[in-house]
């Protein structure tokens, strides 16, 4: 699973939208309450927009499809990250122990324009 995430107290989804020009996968205002597939009540702590990549693949495949579908403009960029903090959030599952995967250097120049930290959550097999 690979997504831009975007937080902030004041984030306006409307207004990130309009900025990016695509619709999100997921947003929420501060204070928003949804209800979880287990039928409890959860109110937003921030505020949030949310894309994933929507496609299967290795982390490359899914990180520049991502990314091919946004704004490059760095200035663009450089606001949004001064406003609120925005990462390309990644859910990384191994199947094997000790095992590993790269990036290549378009995809981490890709991230490094845009200013967007790449944050992983990787998960191993269990015993």
């Amino acid at each position: 699973m690979v997504a831009l995430r975007i937080f902030g107290d004041p984030l306006d989804p409307d207004e990130i939208t309009q900025r990016l020009g695509i619709e999100p996968t997921g947003w929420a205002r501060k204070g928003d309450t949804r209800r979880t597939a287990s039928g409890r009540d959860v109110v937003a702590w921030s505020g949030s927009w949310r894309l994933d990549a929507g496609i299967p693949g290795d982390l490359n495949t899914q990180i520049g499809a991502l990314l091919t579908r946004l704004p490059s403009d760095p200035s663009l960029w450089r606001e949004l990250s001064h406003r609120y903090q925005c990462d390309v959030f990644c859910g990384l599952f191994l199947r094997e122990g000790n095992e590993g995967t790269e990036l290549q250097p378009q995809i981490l120049s890709m991230l490094g324009e845009r200013g967007l930290p790449l944050g992983l959550d990787i998960y191993g097999l269990a015993d």
